[in-house]
């Protein structure tokens, strides 16, 4: 049987055909590294999760089974985005802190629709101290308070900056690093919705302060990165860095440096599978506390869409060599204290691997910030030519 297809037709099935083998032909993006900064971590142990507090004021609290050394596990501090109080957004993250050795604590500041933004440091902080002191006489998990580390995304970002800030006042280990990653949500002033700054310029001088963010919608989250570098004042510019992940398209799939892409969801982190000891029973004859909503609880659109993104992402390449393998080397040098420009000076900061076709990824941007120039002085006014002095002459 001879079959007549017309010339278009057939130009069409070879069209259809490239584009679904474009995929297939396509480079892969660099695969988790074995070990080191960013890698696999011990695969072999089972990962201990807790909750601890209680069910409106709870902190999760995540390690490896085997036994803590002698001088405690250094501590990730955690603290999550505006709407994003669940660890499975961040499991894939915390699953990688945890196999390589860290205790990881994740105060869950917030209570969707029931916390104002302006309380949320104050939540944290009380969630910080009460894990703290639970955790210090439990061999166990054995924190190190002379290793800890404050990592936060978006709005988490400035609440980080604000505990690290206010630590030794509050009673709270003096973080060695501070690591915020596309930070936001910062208000414009006391009275704007939003993350209200702290007085920044008391964050310890031995803290290295490293700002990360991405190249998509990249500018509300440089400014902000920018502005928390600046007002950490204390800290001189040797111990301040600032990242930019870059997206890259080369392969399949591409790789994305968006607001959402540094979680990672693992449904083994559920914090809602975690049993929390119930709220204490309240005395009826005192009156329950008073609750008043206001509009500023309530996630905005925007924020509800963010959520959405951070609920749902997935890890890539991105993550294993950009966000986890930076903060695993900032940490490294924040405990060994080093300075900055030691971790800019190492080669595999910026490093992002090669597609497998050997093409590079686009590698981080790492900067020094520039230290802000001092205020021009207001010009003053001229002296009057009858007040100026009468030039003398010579004898």
């Amino acid at each position: 049987m001879h079959l007549n297809f017309r010339p278009g037709f057939i130009a069409a099935c070879l069209c259809t055909l490239g584009v679904l083998q474009a995929p297939a032909l396509a480079a892969a993006p660099p695969v988790q590294p074995m070990e080191g900064p960013g890698g696999l971590g011990d695969r072999t142990v089972t990962i201990v999760k807790r909750g601890i507090g209680r069910a409106a004021a709870s902190s999760f609290v995540f390690y490896r089974s085997d036994d803590a050394p002698a001088e405690g596990r250094p501590v990730a501090v955690f603290i999550h985005a505006w709407g994003a109080p669940n660890p499975q957004a961040y499991g894939a993250w915390i699953d990688h802190l945890a196999r390589t050795g860290y205790l990881v604590i994740f105060p869950r500041f917030q209570e969707l629709n029931r916390t104002r933004p302006s309380d949320a440091t104050a939540n944290a902080e009380r969630l910080l101290k009460a894990a703290f002191a639970e955790l210090a006489s439990d061999t166990e998990a054995r924190p190190d308070p002379k290793r800890v580390a404050l990592i936060g995304h978006l709005a988490g970002a400035p609440i980080a900056a604000n505990i690290a800030a206010d630590a030794a006042a509050e009673g709270l280990p003096v973080p060695r690093l501070v690591f915020a990653i596309m930070p936001g949500g910062i208000a414009s002033d006391a009275k704007a919705r939003g993350i209200v700054l702290r007085d920044l310029s008391k964050i310890a001088p031995e803290t290295l302060v490293v700002t990360m963010i991405g190249d998509r919608d990249a500018r509300a989250a440089d400014l902000a990165a920018r502005r928390l570098l600046r007002e950490s004042s204390a800290v001189t510019p040797e111990r301040k860095l600032f990242l930019r992940a870059l997206s890259d398209d080369h392969g399949f799939p591409s790789l994305t440096a968006t607001l959402a892409s540094p979680a990672g969801a693992d449904p083994a982190y559920d914090g809602g599978a975690l049993k929390l000891p119930p709220e204490p029973p309240r005395d009826p004859k005192q009156p329950a506390p008073a609750f008043k909503w206001t509009p500023d609880m309530a996630l905005t659109g925007e924020q509800t869409t963010l959520v959405a993104q951070i609920n749902n992402a997935r890890t890539d390449s991105l993550d294993y060599l950009a966000y986890w393998k930076s903060f695993d080397l900032a940490a490294s040098a924040a405990f060994a204290g080093a300075d900055a420009q030691s971790l800019k000076a190492n080669p595999r900061l910026g490093d992002m691997e090669r597609w497998g076709d050997g093409w590079p990824v686009k590698r981080l941007v790492v900067e020094t910030p520039r230290l802000t120039p001092p205020p021009v002085p207001v010009a003053t006014q001229p002296t009057p030519a009858a007040a100026r002095p009468k030039p003398q002459r010579r004898p």
